[in-house]
This record gives C-alpha cells, structure tokens and sequence, in this order.
C-alpha cells in the first residue's frame, strides 16, 4: 500500500487559460490531459496540480474534495480507511484512468483516491 503522488486540486473554467498560467507559473509541462465526459469535465496534470475544468454546475459535486491521491491498490486504501474511521463518501468506481473513490477522513478532509489502470 504506497501513496505514489499526491495532487493539490485547482477548480477552472477555462482549462486552456489555466494550462497556459501555471505552465508558465511552476516551470513545469502538461503531463496529461483527459476528458471525463460521464461528469462533463476535462482534467489536466501540470506536476502536483491537477486541474480540474467544467462549467460551475459540473464542478459543484467536487469543490469539497481538497486533494487528490494517486496509489498503488485503491482496495487497499479502502480497508485502511474504513479501519481508521474514514467514510466511503463515493465507492470505488471506474473512470477514465482506471479507478477512483472518494472519503471523508475522521478531521473532514475530503480526499480523493486514484489507482492508475496501468499501475
């Protein structure tokens, strides 16, 4: 069970704006840019940032969620959570880069847990 990365949310309108700014902000490259249609939203990495665009209404469900945390076995993650008092906000589900799930940690953090389906 290892945390691989872990990406600070930024909520955007304009992801191509917002591409363009904090390229050039850290000095960094966009690494991956996907769209998750199902939410109406498109999703860019630029280092630790992951960017996340859609209109106000698509992002709304999401602007609770203060991170988000890339690992090895999100089923793992699950058990550990559940046993240290987190709740299952969202369960495991699939999504365009393999799997995702969100909770709720016992201080009210809102984390969101990605395993890559390439991982």
């Amino acid at each position: 069970m290892n945390a691989l990365k872990i990406f600070s949310r930024v909520y955007v309108n304009d992801l191509d704006a917002s591409i363009a700014f904090y390229e050039a902000l850290t000095g960094a490259t966009c690494e991956s840019r996907f769209a998750y249609k199902e939410k109406a939203l498109e999703l860019a990495q630029i280092g630790s940032l992951l960017l996340i665009a859609g209109s106000d209404q698509a992002l709304a469900p999401f602007r609770a969620t203060n991170l988000t945390i890339l690992v090895d076995s999100i089923s793992e993650y699950k058990e550990f959570l559940l046993n240290s008092g987190a709740v299952i906000i969202r369960d495991i589900t699939n999504v365009p880069t393999g799997f995702n799930m969100t909770a709720q940690h016992k201080d009210g953090t809102i984390v969101e847990y990605v395993e890559f389906a390439n991982a």
